[in-house]
């Protein structure tokens, strides 16, 4: 027969060439006749088809479920199938394997039915004597209690008013229904106040809309409350022991506390329906949890720490027995009576085996972590392709300093990610994969939270989930994510992250409410979202939860949030962290038997160097021939530490005396110093042979350094320095590093001074707009409280100095201010140079540290204080104190040698004497400098250079650090050499606008490294700019003659925008404008 083409229901088509026809089918007994052919499907037995149905009349009724067919013998065939129940979904078991064989997952779904039957109270043991503690509704304003509400707000703020929301006809509705509530039951009342919130709505879950005021206004000028919470750990040691439990929720709390009658007015809110204030505690009130847990205490005094403990909302209650527990549910029902506090029943547990409580779950058996805490980390699926590796290693390398062996365990999966590397996930990559995942969930990545210290949270939003991470001083205390629910899926971005924060608080209350919490997103307009004027229904509803908190959001970019961004995006993706130092523990036992540790702090680098002395040849000489006898200038310490002239020997270890180099150099206490800086504190604590050399070596390919530090090249003219000071803090310079970016608390100028005779400075942060007598208390709080009153003062003309009240302010105090001279800034020298280093620190820690640059601004003026100031010959901090500041690489350096009494007099008078000999021989060297002229800058084609950017200031812009951007930005490549002193670059599409020759002193030799990773300049260039046309060379020449003399011209070719032409032009005037054309 012929070949036949069946289209099966599933979509497939199969070729047959057999078939059977007039088969019997029997049907409600009788047989009916059909077709068949035979086909490869095990999901159906027989298909009935088509034309068979036509052939026998077949009528199907879908509503009913009804299929009517026409016998043999004219007689009506009726068939009804089951309405109260659906078919079931049968799947093909053969289709099945083949798609998993192809690398879907397959899922078995076990439903079962979770819903709970209602109880009431009358149906639990012991609670079902106390009806009226659970009513179904407050029976209205609240007895005076031990305590009222206070808003206290901060002196001299005046009211607050805000004019009403507009609102739907809905919400007007629903306003005017919870208006007569709330009025009947005797919580709010008219208000005359002159303070006044809008009132907004928020949905419930179920559908319902909650009245709420917007307090954000008030919130901001109220005083914080901050109620001590008590120690987790001391309540888990209360739980021990404890097997049954019982948690009481109140009813709307919040309305059981009565608000002091002075600060009645302030609760006061606007409505379309009139003014009204509360006399009860209202939702959004900042201090109302603190005000609400502090109730409690009193109201359970007498029980806490024996069988209740209150912690923020929860009220539980534990035994060691049920007989126990009877007698404590007795006990609190009784004082809940006594003290007409009123519990939510349905919100209430009673009589539990074991019980979730901050974030732990207590039993019986003990008190064991919540798998919660780490569940993200440890249902991480196995990665299927190279992008989920590189997620799950980004997370994992985030916490590389806290994992042993992290490279050898990550070796495997490393190789994955590799160019042209097959993906074949072996045994290996397995076993690495679980190994790290364990690593990462047990310390000492995961830490025990401290109190009072505050915490650092990182989320993250995605289509796929969202993430983040809770952190304390570094350390992990939890990690949380979840897949995005259905409707999440619509949600705009800005709802997403919002959304992100919003997990977090919900899942660690526990930890984060009453401490200061920094929130850090990569989504930036999350930093405005409290002063945010329009708010969506979402919005409003998760900023009710948001006012109980203390938080600080600020701006993370995306690639620095590694393990928030991780955990939001991992299937169904730096120098955050601080190096952590040995501790090394002591155990002694004291006379009545407890056991205690001290913790002795000791760098282990010391350890790694003894350990490579052992290995270095050329020490081992040394060490060999003084086991003959005494070898000049080496020594070997009581630890077996080899000296040289009491420097710690380094050995040839290349990560060795890579690592002094990096910590010396790029860490948050050294800020990248220059090389005379470096090696003059390096040389204090170590030697090796080349160091020097070493030093400069490593500078000069330090890719920060490249990028932001200045060039400094010798000014024309005689100088005329200053008079040396006779001692230290008397004659000070100072000025102002102002359009810094503004940080979280409003600072945006720094305001530096620095002793002319110790170079030691001081940098306090300061908003320009501040006005002089605050400047005023802040030079008395920060310079003469520590160095009492200063002789004379040298400054430039700024306002702030010149002003009629900061004189009369100096000649009371007895001071004498010098200006400098108009236009001139180096009579100041000595400030203007201390801000140029300032600034360059700055730029470095917006560089490589994460953060606002007022967190660091402590630890710059660490840096700078204790580094090597060539004109005095030590640190500024030796020079004031006397004695060298202790360091990470100076560790045991400090302290060791004791001064005392007169000696220690006569070393300072000593040492001030040497600092003013060699500032002397300073000034001298820096006056014979002046004149010196620089040597000849000359690159060659293919050299990579860096541009410099500050000629360019409004064509181009950075992204977001303002004046702390790199003064270079590249490197580039230099295509041709154009005259003697000019050269073109090969640019990047995002500056190709711009003429690409420049002249030599806006270029600086790029020092190549292979440990550099160069990023695409941050920069963009200006849109509303018009692109001015630049002469590229003269392409003729001709002399024009007038009545009375000839004018020499050129013809000069001119390029903008990529169009060229070419004009006559007078010589005289295109050597004046354009001097590089003609050499």
């Amino acid at each position: 027969m012929q070949t036949l083409v069946v289209s099966t229901p599933l979509g497939d088509d199969v070729e047959r060439t057999c078939y059977y026809p007039s088969c019997g089918v029997e049907v409600n007994g009788q047989t009916l006749t059909c077709d068949f052919v035979p086909l490869s499907m095990i999901e159906f037995d027989a298909i009935l088809g088509m034309d068979w149905l036509e052939r026998n009349h077949a009528r199907v009724d879908c509503y009913t479920k009804v299929l009517e067919l026409e016998g043999n013998d004219g007689e009506t065939l009726r068939f009804e199938g089951d309405r109260g129940r659906s078919n079931s979904c049968i799947i093909s078991a053969v289709r099945a394997i083949c798609m998993m064989r192809k690398g879907c997952h397959a899922y078995l779904a076990y439903v079962v039915d979770k819903t709970k039957e209602e109880t009431n109270v009358d149906d639990v043991r012991v609670v079902c004597k106390y009806p009226d503690v659970f009513p179904k509704d407050l029976p209205g304003l609240p007895p005076d209690r031990e305590i009222e509400f206070v808003i206290e707000v901060e002196p001299g703020t005046k009211p607050i008013s805000i004019p009403p929301y507009r609102m739907a006809p809905a919400e007007l509705n629903e306003l005017k229904t919870q208006l007569q509530e709330l009025l009947d039951n005797g919580f709010i009342r008219p208000s005359h106040s002159l303070w006044g919130a809008p009132v907004l709505f928020v949905k419930k879950k179920d559908g319902t809309l909650r009245m709420c005021i917007d307090y954000r206004q008030l919130n901001k000028v109220t005083i914080k409350n901050r109620y001590p919470l008590p120690r987790i750990d001391d309540l888990f040691d209360q739980l021990r022991g404890a097997t049954v439990f019982s948690k009481i929720d109140l009813r709307s709390g919040y309305h059981q506390l009565k608000i002091k009658e002075d600060d009645i007015p302030k609760s006061a809110f606007r409505t379309r329906y009139g003014h009204f204030e509360f006399l009860v505690m209202s939702f959004g009130l900042t201090n109302a949890p603190a005000a609400f847990m502090d109730l409690m205490n009193r109201v359970f005094h007498k029980y806490l720490d024996r069988f209740v403990i209150v912690f923020i909302d929860d009220i539980l209650i534990y035994s060691k027995s049920e007989e126990e527990h009877e007698e404590h549910l007795i006990l609190v029902l009784e004082t809940l009576r006594e003290k007409q506090l009123y519990a939510k029943f349905s919100k209430c547990e009673f009589w539990l085996k074991e019980i979730g409580f901050l974030g732990h779950v207590v039993s019986g058996s003990g008190i064991a972590v919540d798998n919660k805490k780490i569940e993200a980390i440890t249902e991480w699926e196995r990665p299927k392709n190279v992008k989920e590796i590189r997620s799950f290693l980004g997370l994992a390398g985030y916490y590389r300093k806290f994992v042993e062996k992290f490279s050898v365990l990550a070796s495997p999966l490393t190789k994955l990610t590799r160019k042209g590397a097959k993906f074949v996930w072996d045994d290996k990559c397995e076993k690495g994969f679980m190994e790290l995942k364990k690593r990462l969930t047990e310390a000492p990545v995961l830490a025990l939270p401290k109190q009072g210290v505050g915490y650092d949270v990182y989320s993250d939003a995605s289509i796929q989930g969202l993430g983040c991470v809770l952190m304390q001083n570094g350390r992990v205390i939890a990690y949380a994510s979840r897949q995005l629910k259905k409707h999440e899926v619509n949600y705009p971005t800005h709802d997403l992250e919002l959304g992100a924060v919003v997990f977090a608080l919900k899942i660690w209350r526990h930890y984060l409410y009453g401490e200061t919490c920094h929130i850090y997103t990569d989504h930036k307009s999350l930093k405005y979202v409290f002063t945010q004027k329009e708010l969506n229904m979402r919005q409003r509803r998760w900023m009710e939860l948001i006012k109980d908190y203390h938080l600080v959001i600020e701006y993370h970019p995306g690639k620095a949030n590694v393990v928030a961004d991780a955990l939001s995006r991992k299937s169904s993706s730096g120098a955050l962290l601080t190096s952590l130092r040995a501790l090394r523990a002591q155990l002694e036992v004291s006379s009545d038997g407890a056991l205690l540790a001290r913790f002795e702090v000791r760098p282990t680098l010391l350890d790694e160097i003894k350990k490579g002395q052992e290995k270095d040849t050329e020490l081992m000489k040394v060490r060999e021939r003084m086991q003959a006898g005494p070898v000049e200038d080496f020594r070997e310490r009581d630890d077996g530490l080899l000296l040289f002239r009491d420097r710690v020997c380094v050995p040839s270890d290349e990560e060795l005396r890579k690592s002094i180099l990096e910590e010396a150099h790029s860490s948050a206490y050294a800020m990248h110093p220059g090389g005379t800086k470096m090696y003059r504190d390096l040389k204090e604590s170590y030697w090796w042979s080349g160091m020097k050399r070493e030093i400069a070596e490593y500078i000069s390919r330090c890719l920060t350094c490249q990028q932001v530090k200045a060039e400094h090249q010798h000014p024309a003219g005689l100088l005329q320095p200053l008079s040396i000071p006779e001692w230290k803090w008397e004659h000070v310079t100072m000025d102002f590093v102002v359009g810094l970016p503004r940080t979280i608390r409003n600072y945006d100028a720094v305001w530096v001074v620095v002793d002319r005779l110790t170079k030691s400075a001081h940098f306090l942060p300061i908003n320009t707009t501040y006005p002089l007598e605050r400047l005023a208390k802040l030079y008395t709080d920060e310079i003469v409280r520590l160095h009492g009153v200063l002789v004379t003062i040298v400054s430039d003309r700024d306002p702030r100095f010149t002003s009629r009240f900061w004189p009369k302010f100096q000649e009371s105090m007895g001071t004498k201010l010098k200006f400098s001279t108009a236009f001139h800034p180096q009579t100041d020298g000595q400030s203007e140079r201390v801000i140029q280093i300032l600034e360059d620190m700055l730029r470095a820690c917006a560089l490589e540290f994460q953060g606002s640059w007022d967190n660091h601004l402590a630890l710059v003026e660490f840096a700078y204080n204790n580094s090597y100031q060539a004109s005095i010959g030590m640190p500024p901090y030796e020079a004031l104190y006397g004695r060298r500041c202790r360091t990470p690489l100076c560790w045991d350096e400090v302290g060791l040698a004791k001064l005392e009494g007169t000696e220690l007099v006569e070393v300072t008078k000593s040492k001030v004497k040497l600092i003013r000999e060699r500032l002397k021989a300073a000034q001298d060297r820096q006056k014979s400098y002046a004149d010196k002229r620089r040597r000849t800058l000359e690159f060659k084609v293919d050299d990579e250079v860096f541009l410099k950017v500050s000629p360019w200031k409004g064509i181009i812009r950075f992204q977001t650090r303002g004046k702390l951007n790199p003064r270079y930005i590249g490197p580039f490549r230099i295509i041709e050499r154009i005259g003697a002193v000019a050269y073109r670059l090969q640019l990047t599409p995002e500056l190709e606008k711009i003429h690409n020759v420049f002249h030599v002193s806006m270029l600086k030799k790029y020092v190549h490294d292979p440990s550099h990773v160069l990023e695409k300049p941050p920069v963009e260039v200006r849109e509303d700019l018009n692109y001015a046309v630049q002469p590229i060379k003269v392409t003729d020449r001709k002399v024009k003659k007038l009545r009375s003399k000839e004018v020499p011209m050129v013809k000069v070719l001119w390029k903008s925008d990529r169009v060229e032409e070419e004009t006559w032009e007078t010589e005289a005037l295109m050597r004046k404008q354009y001097a590089f054309l003609f050499e």
